[in-house]
Formats: structure tokens, C-alpha cells, sequence
């Protein structure tokens, strides 16, 4: 054989090659069942299975929370000490972890300051091009800032630049913040007519502030001030009573022989009850303020939270709050039109960024869009941007449901961002429902059989056609079809809505069927909420069930939320001989240690708090003594730990039997939340248990209306089917349901079917489609026509 015929050995792969899976072992956590499974690494990875069957326990709470904990674990033991312990998670093994991103459908915090803008780097960018293009010039970046007030100060100031220290007279900073709102956009006023009645005197109990009422110290002060007479009419007041009433500065004053200090009404609301986070005040209290409380939009800046200053400066005649005003996909492409090359990295940057947002379907948003007011799945995919940008590769990136709200129209695109992700060399791990994004995946595991404690098993995993082909509730239901309704049923009357405009709604005057299915559908930003949630006002006769957060604290729970309590309470009082207060964990059954929360809470100042388990109770949130009762030979913490399913089996017969309690079991298992624990702390549940939550409580209700929002959000194919069915029980007992859906099934068994549309934003906000799901499907007029078309494949 001659040199030139021979060849190399195949080089042997290298080691360091070898750990392309991430293998975990005899993970136990929440409700997994000893599970074992291999995830190979850099590909994407769908887990699968009816809500509640463990998928989050193993992807969020084993693998990424064991990624996080071994991160922290590398920082210096001075930063350790600042940082939550986390807690192992419950496993034997996990190898091959990869540094972990999440991508939640948190909602994004509520701060007024925060914008889609300032959440993203587009707002950054945008103030460093104004800076240095805008005419007149004005200032450094932070002068187009809303979050900058400007500063002005003397005295000896000393300003240090390295190792130079420099003592100033003066010291000024040039900030963009009007100084009216604050940067807020708004301002707030206080509707006096809900302070008081004044018609009436002080002591005819004028006053309708919550907790101040004229028999107790408040009386006194009022009584004895000798500002103002008490027994006179308020409106009858001079202008000075009324001053000192409403806006009198704290003032010494002696009654009855005791110093006491008098305030004005206005000032003493203020610091008591107006300064406070509204959602940790009690229900009256906050009930109270949301009606004082008047917002307006700021007259100085006119709600773009701007200065003067900082609007007056210009490129081409736009402003940078005529910037954030835009449609994203109009000043995506305003900014290609700019040619400046002294800034063109920058420009290519943010043009850059300002096409991520177009190209996830998100570019109907505006930049000045409060954060706090985007949707658990708008928030997901705005804070998607920031990692499709980055450099890294080899990560892990987590997802929740990435396709919550989306048009089946746009998840193709969000599939597309998906697996540029996974071939930047990424691992992708998502958590989804939709059949779309299943198909796409590399790897699939599905999690089951059933929900709670009938799940928590790897029931397949594999490729896509073998979870087809494979016998699970997944792969049955993987190419469920929904046929189109042949008889539809005929509306009792119509709900007339006339030049709806808001948001982008192009006055439009639509008639909405009532007594029947109506499902209102169309791209993601094409006004579906806008035209439903503005037009009929949540009130007489109407439910309105969106997916915004239960106002609630941490002791909140199910069976708190949804009244179920209060008879199970009653039931174990009545069986033990004793008052039902010591059954409630937020009064006399407390455990004294964790005041009835079950974990005690470190607040972290800069950092995200952490709980731990209450070591004295164990979690159980109750005091030793209460334990001892029982009812149907099970504690009060025992039923709480009890999944709905158990508990109606439980209350429905025998010693535990419990009507009341029986009847909103029946329905919190009617809308598929059979798996979820009594005791279960409302913060811990995703958006659609929240809004499935809330239907269960409506439903005993007296509405006519129904409304609801996406109800399929985080269901499981096979549960679709039974939220259809309840859905037809509420019409058939006369009731109207207007459902604004992006599901086809659910499309398909509508009587009626709005489509709006074309496109989003500005390029939607009109009618394209009005009539019965087989109309839509023989015309395939619209996106959504074509995509329930391929659907039911006619």
C-alpha cells in the first residue's frame, strides 16, 4: 500500500465532548414520583402532560432552581451572605446542568416609571441618539430621562474623578423628568364627595372614611379641636373650617386633659392609607381608596412624563416622547431612515433591537406602554428580546407556555425564535400545551398520567411521532380535530356596541349575539380585548373573567378566595364543640411563630426575599392545640393539604358531608381544577388556573353576561374538552358567553365567530369577519379563517 492510499483513524472524540445530556436521577419534588430522565443538551426539549402533572416540579423547581442555587454558590462568602439560601431541591442526582435563564410569564412589575422601553435597552439607546443628534441640544442622556429629575445644588460639594478631588461650589444634573408627575405621566387627585357627606354634620356621621367614625378617638379630636363647630352641616362650613377640616398641618391640641395632635383629613389619608402598596391593604380599606383616588392624565407633560426641555429637542421634527409614542414597527422603521455615520453602531443596534420586537409579534406595542399593563404572555416575549440579542452560548433557556395568547398565525414566528435559540448551541427547555410547538421539538417528555397525586411520572419520552403513536392522554389527543358545529344555536337578542375607539379600535360598531357561544378572536394586538373588556363594562349583570393577578396576600388560598372555608370551618366547629375562629390560620389558630402563613418570610432589601418553613408548626400554619380536633377523622391542616377532587369525595357523604362546601368543589372541579390543594398559596398559580379560579367563584353568581379572557390558557388538549362543556352548560341554562379565544377548537364550537383584524396595532382594530365558524371556514377570508380551515381540515 503506498503513502499516499492511507488513511487517518477517525480521531477519537474528545472528553470534553462527551456531556451532551443532563441527566437527573430520583427527583422527588412537590408531587414527582421518584422520576429519572435524560435531556440531551443543545436541542429543544418539550415537556408535556394535563396541568398539574409535575411538568413545572421538574423543569422549574428541580433542574433551573438547582442551576440558580449552584450559581449563587460561587459568589464570595461576603455577597452569600446577602443572598437567599436555597434550598436543594429533592433529588438524588443532576448532571450536566448548564447555566439556567427563565423566561416566566410573571407579569412585569407594576412601577409606574417602568415602560416597555426602560424594560428593554431600546429606551437607553434612544436617549444616547437623542443626546447626540437632538437640536437644540440639551444635555447629556439623562436629560431624556422621565427616571432623572434634574438637580441643582451649592455648598462645598467635593467631586471625586480617580485619585483627584476636586471641592465645587455648585453641582447641577440635567434630568427629563416633568416635575408635575414626577415621571409618573399621571397625577392623582382625591374626589372629596367620597370623604364625606355634606349634607350632613360631623356628628350625624358625616365622615365615610373607613374607620373613622365619631364614637371612638377620632370623635374626641373632632369634638374638642375647636377648629370648626361639629354639629354644623360640613357644607355649610366658612373656608377656613373647611381648610383646617380637609388640609390643617399637624396641630397640638389638648381634650379632656390629654395632649392630642390634630391633622387635617387630607394629609392624615395620605400618609395612612393613599402611601401605602394598595394590594396589601384590606379589601374595604382598598375598596375605598380605588374610589378616592381620581387619575389624571399630568396637564404639564401631557402623560409623556417628559420636560418641557426634553420634548423640545428633535430629530427630523420627532421628539423622543413622539419616539415612544410610535408603533415599535413605525420607529423600527423611522430609525432605518436616519443616516448619520458618527452614530451608526448605535443605530444598528437599536434598529436591531426594535425588529426583535416586530419579528416576535409584539411590534404593535408602543415604547411608552406601562409595563405593569402588558399580559403574562406580551410580558414572556418582551423579556425574550433581551436574551435574543446576547452572545452567550450553551445556556439553558427555561420557558413557560411561550405561546399564551398568541393567534396560531404568530406561533409559527414564536417556533422560529425557538429554534434560533436552540441552534445558537442553546438548550432549550419548554413547558407547552399547543400542538403547533410540540411538533417542533427535538426530544419530548410527557409527564403524567393524571394531575396532583395521579401524576408525577415520565408516562414517554422520545421523538414527536413516537408520542404520537405511543399510548398516552398527550398522544391522543395530539391530533384531536374539532369538527365545525353543524346546528347553531340562534340568539336571543344582541348586544349593540356603537364607535368603539379604544386603543386601536377604529370605530367600530359591531352587534354581539347574547344567548349563545360567542368567541371573539384575530391576532395578538388586534383589539380583542380592547373591543370586549371597553365596550362591556364589567357591572349589572355582567362577570368579567380576565387573567389580570387575584388582588390577594400570601395567606390567601382556594378555599379562602373562593368562600369554601367558612363552611368547612362551621363544619369543624360544630363536630368539636367549639367557635370556628380557631379553624382560621389568620386569626385564633394561628401558630404564633409564623403568624399563620406556614413559612417566614426574609425580606432582602435589594434581592428577592426568601421564605423558609415555620419550624415550629412545620408548614401546617396552625397552633399544636387546633390539631387535636377533628372532622371525619381528618385535621383542618389534612383537609387543607387535600386536592379538590379529594375534598369533594370527602364533603360530599358520610360524617365529613358539607353541602355548601360540596357545591363549590362541584365547581372548581367543573372548570378542570380537580388537581390544584385547597391550601395552595394563590401567588404560586399560573394565569389561567388564576382565571379559572375566578370563573368557579362567578359562577354562582346571578350574571347574564359571561366574559372571559382566554380561558384555555395552560389547559391540556384534553381539558379543553371539558372547559367546552362547561362553557355549553352556562348557555344552556340561558346565560350569554363571549369568549375572546385564539384556540381552534374552541373557534370551532362557537355559534357566532368576530374575527378582528387585519393585522395588529394600527394595521387592526376593524371588523374583517362577522358569522358562524362554517361561514369563516368555507370564505378563508382571514388569517384566522385559513388557520381554522387547515384545522378542521375541510
Amino acid at each position: 500500500m503506498s503513502m499516499a492510499e492511507k488513511t487517518d483513524p477517525p480521531a477519537a472524540q474528545h472528553v470534553a465532548d462527551s456531556h451532551g445530556l443532563i441527566r437527573v436521577h430520583g427527583a422527588s419534588e412537590n408531587n414527582l414520583k421518584d422520576v429519572s430522565i435524560e435531556i440531551p443538551k443543545r436541542r429543544l426539549t418539550v415537556f408535556t402532560g394535563v396541568s398539574g402533572s409535575g411538568k413545572s416540579s421538574l423543569v422549574f423547581d428541580t433542574i433551573a432552581a438547582e442551576s440558580q442555587r449552584l450559581i449563587n454558590e460561587t459568589y464570595s462568602a461576603f455577597v452569600q451572605g446577602f443572598m437567599p439560601t436555597l434550598a436543594r431541591p429533592e433529588v438524588d442526582v443532576l448532571e450536566g446542568l448548564t447555566t439556567a435563564i427563565i423566561v416566566d410569564q410573571q407579569r412585569m412589575g407594576a412601577d409606574p416609571r417602568s415602560t416597555v422601553g426602560t424594560a428593554t435597552d431600546a429606551n437607553a439607546m434612544l436617549r444616547i441618539l437623542f443626546s447626540r443628534l437632538g437640536r437644540p441640544h440639551i444635555g447629556p442622556p439623562t436629560a431624556y430621562s422621565f427616571n432623572t429629575a434634574s438637580v441643582r445644588a451649592s455648598g462645598g460639594i467635593t467631586v471625586e474623578r480617580g485619585t483627584k478631588k476636586t471641592v465645587k461650589a455648585t453641582y447641577s444634573r440635567t434630568g427629563g423628568m416633568c416635575v408635575r408627575c414626577e415621571g409618573r405621566g399621571t397625577v392623582s387627585d382625591i374626589d372629596l364627595t367620597q370623604l364625606y357627606d355634606d349634607s350632613k354634620s360631623l356628628n350625624e356621621g358625616a365622615l365615610t372614611i373607613p374607620g373613622y367614625s365619631m364614637d371612638g378617638w377620632y370623635g374626641r379630636i373632632f369634638g374638642g379641636c375647636g377648629f370648626f363647630d361639629p354639629d354644623k352641616p360640613i357644607r355649610r362650613f366658612t373656608e377656613k373650617e373647611l381648610h383646617d377640616l380637609l388640609h390643617k398641618e399637624p396641630t397640638k391640641i389638648k381634650v379632656d386633659g390629654i395632649n392630642l395632635t390634630y391633622e387635617g383629613l387630607i394629609p392624615k389619608i395620605q400618609k395612612s392609607m393613599l402611601a401605602k402598596d394598595i394590594d396589601a391593604l384590606q379589601p374595604h380599606i382598598r375598596a375605598f381608596v380605588e374610589r378616592a383616588m381620581t387619575f389624571t392624565v399630568c396637564p404639564e407633560c401631557d402623560g409623556t412624563r417628559l420636560s418641557e426641555a426634553a420634548r423640545s429637542s428633535k430629530i427630523d421634527k420627532v421628539s423622543i416622547a413622539d419616539a415612544c409614542a410610535m408603533q415599535i414597527s413605525d420607529l423600527a422603521a423611522w430609525v432605518r431612515g436616519l443616516d448619520e455615520p458618527s452614530v451608526a453602531p448605535l443605530l444598528t443596534a437599536l434598529q436591531h433591537t426594535l425588529e426583535s420586537f416586530v419579528e416576535i409579534g409584539l411590534g404593535y406595542l408602543s415604547l411608552d406602554r406601562p409595563s405593569g399593563t402588558l399580559s403574562g404572555g406580551e410580558a414572556q416575549r418582551v423579556k425574550m428580546i433581551r436574551h435574543l440579542g446576547s452572545s452567550l452560548t450553551d445556556v439553558t433557556y427555561v420557558f413557560d407556555e411561550p405561546t399564551t395568547g398568541l393567534h396560531p398565525h404568530d406561533i409559527s414566528r414564536m417556533n422560529d425564535l425557538l429554534l434560533r435559540l436552540r441552534d445558537k448551541g442553546n438548550t432549550v427547555l419548554v413547558v407547552e400545551h399547543k400542538p403547533q410547538t410540540i411538533a417542533i421539538a427535538d426530544h419530548v417528555v410527557d409527564l403524567g398520567p393524571g394531575a396532583g397525586t395521579a401524576g408525577g411520572t415520565v408516562c414517554f419520552e422520545g421523538t414527536v411521532e413516537g408520542l404520537r403513536s405511543g399510548d398516552t392522554i398527550t398522544g391522543r389527543h395530539l391530533d384531536d380535530r374539532a369538527a365545525v358545529k353543524e346546528s347553531v344555536r340562534k340568539p336571543a337578542g344582541t348586544l349593540e356596541i356603537r364607535g368603539a375607539t379604544a386603543h386601536n379600535l377604529r370605530n367600530v360598531d359591531v352587534g354581539i349575539p347574547l344567548g349563545v357561544l360567542c368567541v371573539v378572536t384575530g391576532v395578538a394586538g388586534s383589539g380583542k380585548s380592547s373591543l370586549v373588556h371597553g365596550s362591556i363594562p364589567a357591572g349589572e349583570g355582567v362577570v368579567s373573567v380576565d387573567q389580570g393577578a387575584i388582588r390577594g396576600s400570601r395567606r390567601s388560598n382556594p378555599a379562602t378566595y373562593t368562600g369554601l372555608l367558612d363552611p368547612i370551618r362551621k363544619a369543624f366547629a360544630k363536630a368539636n364543640g367549639v367557635k370556628p375562629a380557631l379553624f382560621s390560620a389568620n386569626s385564633e389558630g394561628a401558630c404564633p411563630t409564623c403568624n399563620g402563613v406556614g413559612v417566614v418570610y426574609t425580606d432582602l432589601a435589594m434581592m428577592a426575599g426568601v421564605a423558609t418553613t415555620c419550624e415550629e408548626c412545620e408548614g401546617k400554619r396552625y397552633q399544636a392545640a387546633v390539631l387535636e380536633y377533628h372532622l371525619g377523622g381528618r385535621d383542618i391542616s389534612e383537609v387543607l393539604a387535600m386536592s379538590v377532587g379529594e375534598a369533594e369525595e370527602f364533603f360530599g357523604a358520610g360524617e365529613a358531608s358539607t353541602p355548601a362546601a360540596h357545591r363549590i368543589l362541584g365547581r372548581l372541579a367543573d372548570v378542570g381544577l380537580g388537581y390544584l390543594s385547597l391550601g395552595q398559596p394563590l401567588t404560586t398559580l399560573s394565569g389561567g388556573e388564576r382565571q379559572r379560579l375566578k370563573l368557579a367563584t362567578h359562577m354562582g353568581e346571578k350574571g347574564g353576561v359571561y366574559v372571559l379572557d382566554e380561558p384555555t390558557t395552560g389547559l391540556h388538549l384534553a381539558d379543553v374538552e371539558q372547559l367546552l362543556g362547561l362553557l355549553d352548560r352556562l348557555v344552556d341554562t340561558g346565560k350569554s358567553v363571549i369568549v375572546v379565544e385564539h384556540h381552534p377548537a374552541v373557534m370551532a364550537h362557537a355559534d357566532w365567530i368576530i374575527d378582528l383584524g387585519p393585522g395588529a396595532g394600527h394595521d387592526g382594530g376593524r371588523i374583517v369577519f362577522e358569522g358562524t365558524p362554517a361561514d369563516l371556514v368555507a370564505a378563508r377570508s382571514t388569517l384566522t379563517g385559513e388557520h381554522l380551515a387547515q384545522y378542521v381540515g375541510a
